[in-house]
């Protein structure tokens, strides 16, 4: 399986597309009209807002200020509440926007979310990590590395330093040669030798393209007589070892990554609603259907079907406005 979707699909993989027959200026009316008043119309506004791209909702979020002089995002955070208002208002951001404010929100609230991390900056391409960092400074006048730097520690803190550089090989990138260099160095540095040398992990798997990636994972297990894997959960600890698998997972099947990760933000006792509103907007115009497919597989279940039994109200018929549909 390839990571980047499956050679075998093709086309938009997306849940949400662009709409036809776009007008911003009626789009924008139809929302000061749902405000206006006593209380708010929020079918209109999960309707409006949920089947329009990103980018037709920047157009909305102009019209509206040309229109009415106010701010839509203003507006919708005075109309909604709790989750709800945290995924609308969500969708409303840019892409680069967005994923800098989760990673904002991540280190610098009370305590570090180290959980949304590593799922954001080991699952993110070269050009949205460069986005990512463009907006975060325009946004928040700080510098994303340097505030990384200073609320982390350790390997933990070079790999994810690694990761915000951006600088992952192209995926048609596979050195033949490299594959054996890079299996050997990774068994030498963990398996063979007391303790583990950190940097030969960080450098390869920070840097090298998915497609070498997983022909080095092949290459590591004939020699390791064992996955990847493993040999990461036996030689690191902590949060190290949890971005280091996430990266591994990501180079694998980044969509598999993305059902895990949902999967268990609704498994058990208490829904983690943070992560599962950041993967239902952040890949709902990427390859939401590929990650509905492999929830479908993996679990025996479908997305749709877990979203509907672990959500309620109009923050349920959002969420599953974005999964697209239902795969049981």
């Amino acid at each position: 399986m390839s990571a980047k979707g499956k050679g075998s699909r093709s086309g938009y993989r997306g849940s949400v597309k662009a709409a036809q027959d776009f007008s911003a200026n009626q789009d924008a009316e139809n929302l000061y009209n749902a405000m206006k008043g006593f209380g708010s119309d929020k079918e209109t506004i999960i309707d409006l807002l949920t089947s329009k791209s990103n980018a037709q909702r920047q157009q909305i979020c102009t019209s509206y200020k040309t229109l009415y002089g106010r701010d839509l995002i203003d507006d919708l955070k005075y109309e909604l509440t709790g989750k709800f208002e945290r995924l609308i208002i969500g969708l409303m951001r840019p892409p680069a926007v967005y994923d800098a404010k989760e990673l904002r929100d991540a280190i610098k609230g009370l305590g570090t979310d180290e959980k949304a991390l590593i799922e954001i900056l080991a699952s993110r391409n070269n050009k949205q990590i460069h986005e990512l960092t463009a907006a975060y400074k325009e946004v928040y006048e700080s510098d994303v590395e340097a505030d990384v730097v200073g609320d982390t520690s350790g390997h933990f803190k070079k790999m994810l330093v690694v990761l915000l550089q951006g600088t992952r090989e192209a995926d048609d990138v596979v050195s033949e040669d490299l594959v054996d260099q890079d299996a050997k160095e990774l068994y030498e540095a963990g398996e063979l030798q007391w303790g583990t040398t950190e940097s030969s992990f960080i450098t390869i798997l920070g840097n090298r393209s998915y497609c070498h990636l997983q022909l080095v994972f092949d290459e590591y297990q004939k020699i390791a007589g064992k996955e990847i894997e493993e040999s990461l959960r036996g030689e690191l600890s902590g949060d190290f070892e949890k971005l280091m698998l996430a990266v591994v997972r990501c180079a694998r099947n980044t969509q598999e990554y993305f059902a895990s990760r949902l999967y268990k933000a609704m498994k058990g006792m208490g829904t983690r609603d943070n992560t599962l509103i950041r993967i239902m907007i952040s890949r709902s115009e990427i390859d939401m259907l590929d990650i509905r497919e492999e929830f479908r597989m993996k679990y025996e279940k479908s997305l749709h079907s877990m979203i509907r039994s672990d959500t309620s109200g109009e923050y349920k018929r959002a969420l599953l406005r974005l999964c697209g549909g239902d795969d049981e």
